[in-house]
């Protein structure tokens, strides 16, 4: 089974030679293609701008239709003859009315046959609960409809109208008065047959179809029921789309489609055309193509296939072998019997393995040594400060004769000593790390209890048998204690806590010592990453350094200020590099 290295398959050798295989042997059948799709594409191009061309002649000529409608309507609300009627018919003689209704039948059944697209015009007068149609005379007004009518008038700020599945017109007489309803409505409505016999003047092949649809609305208007399943189909994948001509699936098969948009009428008129009627010419020439494009894929078959056996295959086994060393299986050697450039190249990886092998052994070793001789330089750096002062405490417990304090006091400093001084692992359980750091800070209280408040939190559980190097938080401890806490007179603040997000574990150690600037606080930062920074801060390095040997780069210690206005310190320990 042919198999792939790791790597993109895209950068591999046996990829290349597989193109340089293409190249040579298809540079016919690609012009072949080429051509194909160059003749189908000037077809789709030649269509699609003609029948686009035609869209923008249909949608200008409908638009031209509404503007002489709105003319029309315009000069009907203006209409002397149709005011008076609708201010003062009730008062009007039945010989007035009816000569009125006359003239005003007249113009509307002239205005009707002047447009193709015009049904019937209707004239609401709400007033008088009158109707007066181009097609039914005189009509009692319907009030639902004519409700209808002035919600769409109030509401509607588009040119057309559409409700009861049509489209219309729609425009209004108002009064003097602010807020009143108006004198008259002008409805036209369109004969949606005359537009969907339009839309199939469009269809320049018997199997093509159009349909008509609002950008705004739910109108839609087909040249017949066969396109109605098209038009779903195009309102759901394409209506948004910016092109005026696109593909459509539908069912199985793909419609060439054009479409054309008026900003004025706010509609989009449509046409499509199934795509193997534009590849319907070019049809022989394209199974003739595949023919020949299936002969030259079963020889770049024969061709790749003896590639992969005496180039790839060898070449896919080394770098598989290099693989599991990047994973660090240094004992995985190839085992071969080859006497070609390939067997050349695997005995020298084996003597590689060995060499790097032996390295990675000797540099572990050193970075373990290293580890220890750091940790016995911090166990020697015991303070002979805080020795005194533990000898003027213990005086002058005795002194006042509290032997009870005595002996806590020398069982606390006798923990201490023999936790820092013993030559035991260099890793211990987070909880008698924890239980150091607080026998020594018991210590420093029974010195500073009336200077001093210290805020030691619980070890949580979760916490407390995760192994770390020894000797990681008293000295931060004591270096609060030393350089900021002992010069306060009063009002000194320790403040020590544990908290753990998910596989982070932070101890955080922070006081309330002198105030630190910027400028201060930077070089603090900055001492963590050069060895050779102020004697001060060598503690502070050394615990950094074994954190990051333990746990990898991402752990460590982090220095900001504190909240409660001096130093904090952070110990940040990623578990998961722990298990890993």
């Amino acid at each position: 089974m042919i198999k792939f290295p790791a790597t993109s398959f895209k950068n591999s050798i046996y990829f290349r030679l597989l193109i340089t295989y293409v190249i040579v042997i298809f540079p016919i059948i690609l012009l072949g293609f080429y051509l194909y799709y160059w003749s189908y594409n000037n077809a789709s191009e030649d269509i699609s701008r003609a029948t686009v061309t035609q869209l923008n002649y249909y949608l200008e000529d409908l638009n031209r239709e509404v503007e002489w409608m709105e003319l029309q309507q315009f000069d009907f609300i203006e209409d002397s003859e149709l005011n008076k009627l609708a201010v003062t018919w009730e008062m009007m003689s039945s010989v007035e009315l009816r000569s009125s209704l006359t003239y005003l039948l007249h113009r509307l059944t002239s205005f009707k046959n002047s447009s193709a697209y015009i049904k019937d015009i209707n004239i609401h007068i709400g007033k008088n609960g009158k109707t007066i149609s181009a097609v039914h005379s005189v009509l009692d007004l319907d009030m639902k409809h004519y409700e209808a009518l002035q919600s769409k008038i109030n509401y509607n700020r588009e040119r057309l109208t559409y409700f009861d599945s049509s489209m219309h017109l729609i425009a209004a007489k108002y009064g003097g008065k602010k807020g009143q309803a108006p004198l008259f409505i002008i409805q036209i409505e369109f004969d949606l047959e005359k537009l969907s016999d339009s839309l199939k003047q469009m269809n320049l092949y018997t199997d093509s179809g159009a349909f008509l649809y609002s950008n705004t609305t739910d109108f839609r208007l087909m040249d017949s029921e066969q396109s109605k399943p098209i038009l779903q189909s195009y309102l759901m994948q394409t209506k948004e789309a910016r092109e005026k001509t696109s593909l459509l699936n539908h069912i199985g098969m793909r419609y060439h489609v054009d479409k054309a948009s008026s900003d004025n009428l706010n509609l989009t008129v449509v046409t499509y055309l199934p795509e193997e009627t534009v590849k319907r010419p070019l049809n022989f020439f394209y199974q003739w193509a595949w023919l020949f494009a299936l002969a030259s894929f079963i020889a770049i078959i024969v061709v790749s296939y003896f590639t992969y056996r005496f180039i790839h295959k060898p070449l896919l086994q080394f770098m598989q072998s290099f693989r599991r060393m990047e994973e660090g299986e240094l004992d995985s050697t190839i085992e071969h019997d080859k006497k070609d450039e390939f067997g050349y190249l695997y005995t020298r990886f084996n003597q590689m393995l060995v060499k790097l092998k032996t390295l990675i052994d000797q540099d572990y070793k050193q970075k373990m040594m290293m580890q220890r001789s750091e940790l016995k330089q911090l166990q020697s750096q015991i303070n002979p400060h805080f020795l005194y002062n533990s000898f003027f405490i213990l005086n002058s417990l005795a002194k006042t004769g509290d032997v009870d304090r005595i002996e806590q006091f020398t069982i606390m400093l006798g923990e201490y000593f023999r936790f820092i001084t013993r030559n035991s692992d260099d890793l211990v359980p987070m909880s008698e790390e924890t239980k150091h750091s607080r026998v020594y800070t018991e210590i420093q209280e029974l010195r500073f209890s009336r200077r001093i408040q210290v805020q030691f939190d619980e070890l949580p559980d979760e916490i407390a048998s995760i192994k770390v190097p020894r000797l990681i938080i008293q000295p931060l401890i004591e270096n609060a204690y030393e350089h900021s806490l002992e010069n306060k007179d009063e009002d000194g603040r320790l403040r020590v806590t544990f908290t753990r997000e998910n596989d982070d574990v932070f101890i955080r150690i922070e006081d309330n010592g002198e105030h630190l600037s910027d400028e201060k606080l930077e070089q603090l930062k900055l001492s963590l990453k050069h060895i050779d920074e102020s004697s001060e801060m060598t503690g502070i390095i050394n615990i950094h350094r074994r954190l990051v040997l333990t746990f990898g780069e991402a752990s460590g210690l982090k220095l900001e200020r504190s909240e409660l206005g001096g130093l904090q310190v952070t110990i940040h320990i990623q578990l998961n590099q722990l298990e890993h």
